[in-house]
């Protein structure tokens, strides 16, 4: 009987230990690279943080890192303008919900000239928009000269958080991802980038909107996050993404459509796309909201050979357009056919 006790009270101590020594494991929050903490502690100080609001319908809430992708001439920053100054003057963008209160917005632009920017909103440089005050514009200084043993990328990177912290704005936008770090294409170079966003959103409790080229894309196939540069990487560290589409119905129409999302169900799909058409009524260049449609009907079909002679024909069509300097992407889209088609018909 003494020998089961022993063995009892062994246990025991055996099981007390390991019950220790779980519960240091879990008050020990930080270990290494992770933050450990039970299932109820996360909800309970998740709990005591406000509700994220949308900041552009459901394409963008607060507290996101959020990356708006497109071909050049689409209009990313003419959108892009259009949502900082919804937010500034907390006034929505019809239809699309802002239920944010009016808070201050620091856009940095390095697409457009002070001079661009007035033509885009003045009525040929005169009658000019008037923005609120809480909209800040920033534009690198050419003048600045870059302090001892720092490179311009990490200049720019601290000149972003002082800023932030100048200004006290809470929504960023930039304009475009490019200019922030050189080869954002490569996915050793977008981890690092993504990293140093995600470090100043968290640190000064930031919403962001980060533009982005697309590079060439066949304009017949849906967009996809694969049609983001350095898609992989950066898809992975944002919170969402959203995407403009040019329409092959209509060259003046534009499509917005989600592509990511985390704190909503997917509404803009490929079957619900946002059509749009960018209009200037007076002195401000934004995008108007038509109506809901299926991308698919705004991709560019092909033209089908039915037969030889039309074969022949669009052939020496083809070759009479090389010949006089187009590249076979333009002649592509000249006679309504594939590149792939292109590079063979001028191989025969």
């Amino acid at each position: 009987m003494e020998n089961v006790n022993n063995g009892l009270e062994v246990l025991s101590n055996v099981i007390d230990k390991a019950m220790t020594a779980s519960n240091n494991i879990v008050k020990n929050e930080n270990i290494g690279l992770f933050t450990i903490k039970t299932g109820n502690e996360w909800i309970q100080e998740a709990k005591n943080k406000p509700v994220p609001k949308m900041l552009f319908g459901e394409f963008w809430f607060e507290g996101e890192l959020c990356i708006l992708f497109a071909d050049s001439n689409v209009g990313k920053s003419i959108l892009a303008v259009q949502i900082a100054d919804s937010i500034s003057k907390n006034k929505e963008i019809t239809p699309f919900k802002l239920e944010a209160e009016k808070h201050p917005v620091l856009y940095l632009d390095f697409e457009l000239s002070a001079k661009q920017f007035e033509n885009r909103y003045s009525k040929n440089y005169d009658e000019h928009y008037f923005f609120d005050n809480g909209f800040s514009r920033v534009e690198i200084n050419s003048d600045a000269d870059l302090p001892p043993n720092t490179d311009f990328e990490t200049y720019l990177l601290k000149s972003l958080e002082l800023s932030i912290a100048s200004t006290g704005a809470k929504t960023i936008i930039v304009d475009n991802l490019t200019y922030l770090k050189s080869g954002n294409e490569s996915a050793k170079d977008a981890l690092p980038l993504m990293k140093e966003l995600k470090v100043l959103k968290t640190k000064y409790d930031l919403s962001m909107l980060v533009l982005a080229h697309t590079p060439k894309r066949d304009m017949s196939k849906a967009i996809t996050k694969n049609d983001l540069a350095g898609s992989k990487m950066l898809m992975n560290f944002c919170d969402s993404s959203f995407t403009i589409g040019q329409s092959s119905a209509d060259s003046s129409l534009r499509y917005i459509k989600q592509i990511k999302q985390r704190n909503t169900e997917e509404i803009y799909g490929a079957e619900n796309v946002c059509v749009c058409e960018i209009i200037k009524p007076h002195n401000f260049l934004e995008f108007e909201f038509l109506s809901f449609d299926e991308e698919r009907t705004h991709l560019k079909e092909f033209k089908k050979v039915d037969n030889e002679e039309d074969r022949e024909e669009l052939i020496q069509k083809a070759k009479e357009l090389s010949t006089l300097g187009m590249k076979q992407r333009q002649i592509a889209d000249e006679l309504g056919i594939a590149t792939g088609t292109v590079n063979k018909y001028l191989k025969l």
